[in-house]
């Protein structure tokens, strides 16, 4: 949807096309993680419009050959979601291995809103595997000393701490 836009164009729900270099057609999907059943497992691809995700289809995604794995749960499924999807089965995934083996240089937190102790607990494991990260959810991170100094230590680049509201994570 984004793919054509020049660095000068107005794009919907977004303040920049292009952000520290890199342009919106420079991301490449790596991995993904879910904790929800039927997501987990299947391609990105498909996931993203797999229930409870209810946003308009206004483009067709190809299959990116990126499976869904166990995340870890800890505080993400607050507790109106938790009602309303069920866990999957299985334990969480080895998320460092996954990121270093799938040479994952980004990480983007969309956790649900309000999970602060599972959104620590990937900062963690993207700082084991040598990651950038990029938290768009209102957990502190990138403006907190402690995570800022831990990235810079490493050279690893942090954003955050948040996104413009008015657009859902479940459709960006």
């Amino acid at each position: 949807f984004y793919r054509t836009a020049g660095e000068d164009e107005f794009v919907p729900g977004l303040m920049h096309v292009k952000l520290g270099g890199y342009h919106v057609l420079d991301v490449e999907f790596s991995a993904a993680f879910d904790v929800v059943e039927g997501k987990v497992g299947l391609d990105l691809s498909e996931a993203i419009f797999a229930p409870p995700n209810n946003t308009i289809r206004f483009a067709e995604v190809p299959k990116l050959n990126v499976r869904v794995d166990r995340g870890m749960t800890h505080d993400g499924l607050g507790k109106y979601v938790g009602t309303k999807v069920k866990k999957a089965q299985g334990a969480t995934a080895d998320i460092v291995k996954l990121l270093r083996d799938t040479g994952t240089d980004v990480v983007v937190n969309y956790l649900p809103v309000g999970s602060e102790m599972a959104t620590k607990w990937y900062v963690e494991q993207v700082l084991d595997a040598g990651c950038a990260f990029v938290n768009c959810i209102p957990v502190f991170i990138a403006s907190q000393p402690y995570w800022a100094r831990r990235f810079a230590e490493r050279k690893l680049p942090l954003i955050g701490d948040d996104v413009k509201s008015q657009v859902g994570s479940t459709i960006v």
